[in-house]
């Protein structure tokens, strides 16, 4: 554990020996981390990733620079089948420890391996259809996609509950919790998979049930029939062995004491039973049919609740298709990333970037592409400021001021610091007889460089400009 202000190895003090800098709090911090990162590890031996991935999220809100809970996490979601989500764990570990990390392994497997990252996008892409197929109401359609989806990756979750919804839908309760089988079988903590299961078993148990009872009755019983009567005979009942009259004359008083019995007694009571078991049977049958109208009430709801959130899928789905879209953006992205990482061509990269800068507002991106964008920029910005900048002055020099502010402007983007690079972004534009947005750039590095001696620069020229040249 180094300190954070210093950089120095820590002791056992609640302060560096170093710098001095109190770093009690600082270490309770990193403590919390390391805890949600074991517990997460945990989890995810007894296969709840459900669980790993809620504490090793929290480990990460703690020490947003703990690679081993980061690569761990990649590892959860690519467990899951949510291969896109672990690449960016990844690439995100690299950036904090780009040295002995397995981190790069786990992205070399993938990229030298065309095949698999072919397989990913079309899982990703088949998915995506199956979902609009759920939109349009084509739920047999969506069902033989999303087997298609899982005969190329068959731990993906998210895939094998909604193909459990369908089956749901379809009241196909069977086939509903083999797929949530599959789903606990890789995930035990899944809490979806575990309520659909609920309610796939409150469906199934009553037929179970009634089955079981039957059939226990009818092998603990025996049925023949004797003229009128039906007479029910225990199986384990032995018979007892009787001599040839005695049978015959008992057999004979029976029956004559059977029918009578039957008349007064049997007969009557019989109607009876048989009235109040109707009756019984009638209020059963109506209290299970209010039971499964309200189940099928409750599933119709939950298919509406689907409906709804495959719409809200669907929406935004388009921002994610074609080939100017964010999945396009986010692609090269990764390309960017993963070319400065394995071939540090900063060149390349900065072309990859500028594709990406020029298809998709990076502001209005998920946390995690512009915290990526970001990253990657901090470490080639300075490098490219550089040539731009070396570039725009050549251009001033040749008094080619289209081409100098360009270069001005996309040195000032890659390196915001650069006072160079902004006092030159004003030149151009005073060449090039735009007073306006010259004096507004100096009054940028006036502002922003106070005591450099770019400001100094940018304060003459400002006072060269009078009120007919602003005019």
């Amino acid at each position: 554990m180094v300190c954070y202000q210093c950089g120095c190895q820590l002791s056992e003090q609640d302060y560096c020996t170093s710098c001095g800098a109190d770093v009690s709090l600082y270490k309770k911090i990193l403590a919390l981390s390391n805890h949600y990162y074991n517990v997460g590890l945990d989890r995810a031996k007894v296969r709840d990733l459900t669980g790993a991935i809620d504490s090793l999220e929290q480990s990460l809100k703690f020490n947003s620079r703990n690679v081993e809970a980061r690569n761990l996490l990649g590892l959860v979601y690519y467990e899951i089948g949510e291969c896109t989500e672990a690449m960016s764990e990844w690439i995100l570990s690299m950036n904090v420890e780009p040295k002995k990390n397995i981190a790069s392994d786990y992205i070399q497997r993938i990229q030298n391996n065309p095949s698999r990252y072919d397989v990913i996008r079309q899982t990703m892409k088949k998915f995506n259809q199956a979902l609009a197929y759920c939109q349009q109401g084509s739920k047999d359609l969506a069902v033989i996609q999303l087997k298609k989806v899982l005969s190329l990756s068959p731990r993906f979750v998210k895939a094998h509950l909604l193909l459990a919804l369908l089956h749901i839908d379809n009241e196909e309760w069977e086939r509903a919790r083999r797929e949530l089988s599959k789903v606990l079988s890789v995930d035990r903590g899944n809490t979806q998979a575990l309520l659909y299961v609920q309610e796939v078993e409150r469906m199934l148990a009553p037929d179970d049930i009634e089955k079981n009872d039957k059939r226990r009755r009818k092998e603990e019983t025996v049925r023949y029939q004797s003229d009128n009567e039906v007479i029910i005979q225990p199986s384990n009942l032995a018979e007892g062995t009787r001599s040839g009259f005695s049978t015959v004359l008992n057999v004979f008083i029976g029956l004559v004491i059977g029918a009578a019995a039957m008349y007064f007694l049997v007969l009557p009571a019989n109607k009876e039973a048989a009235q109040s078991e109707a009756q019984e049977r009638v209020e059963t049958i109506a209290g299970q049919l209010d039971s499964k109208t309200n189940e099928i009430q409750q599933l119709e709801n939950q298919v509406t609740t689907l409906r709804a959130s495959v719409a809200r899928l669907e929406a935004s789905l388009d921002e994610y298709e074609g080939t100017e879209g964010k999945l396009q953006e986010m692609d090269r992205l990764f390309a960017a990333a993963a070319t400065y990482l394995t071939t540090k061509d900063v060149g390349q990269t900065a072309e990859l970037m500028d594709q990406v800068r020029e298809n998709v507002k990076v502001e209005e991106t998920s946390e995690e592409f512009q915290e990526l964008f970001n990253v990657l920029l901090g470490i080639i910005g300075p490098e490219l400021a550089t040539t731009y900048n070396d570039a725009g002055y050549v251009s001033l020099r040749n008094k080619d001021y289209e081409s100098a502010i360009e270069s001005f402007a996309k040195a000032v983007y890659y390196d915001p610091k650069n006072s160079e690079a902004l006092l030159g972004l004003g030149n151009a534009y005073r060449g090039n007889e735009d007073a306006v947005n010259a004096v507004t750039i100096y009054n940028r590095v006036v502002e922003l460089f106070p005591d450099s001696d770019a400001a100094r620069k940018a304060t003459q020229w400002l006072a060269s400009y009078d009120e007919g040249a602003m005019e």
